[in-house]
């Protein structure tokens, strides 16, 4: 059984992103439009709605989606296997791996949209101590409380499979299921490299955004153009994120199967 190094999977992964920031940069560029153009939109149309921003979450997987495929198949196949630049067409590829993730991730994608929907919008004046407490606050918490611990399990659930999708970002026919047993005996490296992975990038994402926004108002004194030019800094910071992460699913599925192009998987126990 082949045993994973959590440093090991790590290093990698930033390793060969950072070695290759020319192809990032290259293979992102209509993705990052894309998913800027979304934000764009979505906030114009509706800057209030909780159920405009999910809607605007779940369309900007497509170009996720789009740019992860890609990103794979440079780390699996090379860079002249990536075919074409992510964002220029949708091909049966992209909805093998679109149902794939909704297998993973589904329940997950769910649980949370119930529980910011139940939540609704929080008043966090109401949250100081000695305030007063709002019945009807009080009373959707203790609703979302059960969804929010659905979802950390299912998150978690989800993270030990998802290194599947790089299979199916190589069209090689996998499922959620042969991630589980392949993966037996290191689930907690894959889920904890995963883990901070996403988590590297939330915070990453996180200073870009206020850093960006604090020069543009503070040292530049712009309003309205700071905050387009903040999503645009957020969202390429995102991006990088998700590529150091469709790396490690990656380096994940071909060091378990030590998979080759063309080989067949190995047998499971």
């Amino acid at each position: 059984m082949v045993k994973l190094s959590f440093s090991a999977l790590l290093a990698e992964s930033f390793g060969f992103f950072f070695a290759n920031l020319r192809a990032f940069f290259h293979l992102v560029t209509i993705p990052w439009i894309a998913s800027l153009a979304i934000r764009l939109v979505g906030s114009a149309l509706n800057q209030e709605s909780i159920l405009a921003v999910l809607v605007e979450k779940a369309l900007d997987v497509v170009p996720t989606v789009m740019f992860m495929i890609a990103w794979q198949r440079l780390v699996l196949l090379g860079p002249n296997r990536v075919e074409r630049l992510p964002g220029l067409g949708w091909s049966p590829r992209e909805t093998a791996w679109l149902v794939h993730l909704l297998k993973i991730g589904g329940i997950t994608f769910v649980l949370i949209a119930a529980f910011v929907l139940t939540v609704g919008t929080i008043d966090y004046s109401m949250l100081a101590p000695g305030a007063p407490i709002d019945p009807e606050l009080a009373r959707r918490q203790a609703l979302a409380a059960p969804l929010g611990a659905g979802f950390m399990v299912s998150a978690l659930l989800a993270l030990r499979v998802s290194y599947g999708l790089a299979a199916t970002a190589v069209d090689v026919p996998f499922s959620p299921r042969l991630s589980w047993t392949y993966g037996r005996g290191n689930a907690w490296t894959i889920i904890g490299s995963l883990f901070v992975t996403f988590f590297v990038s939330a915070i990453a994402t996180m200073l870009a955004t206020l850093i960006t926004l604090g020069l543009m108002r503070g040292a530049l004194g712009a309003q309205e153009a700071a905050v387009v030019v903040t999503w645009t800094v957020a969202l390429l910071v995102s991006y990088a994120g998700a590529a150091v992460a469709a790396t490690l699913q990656a380096i994940i599925f071909r060091t378990l199967l030590s998979w080759r192009e063309g080989a067949q998987l190995p047998a499971t126990t």
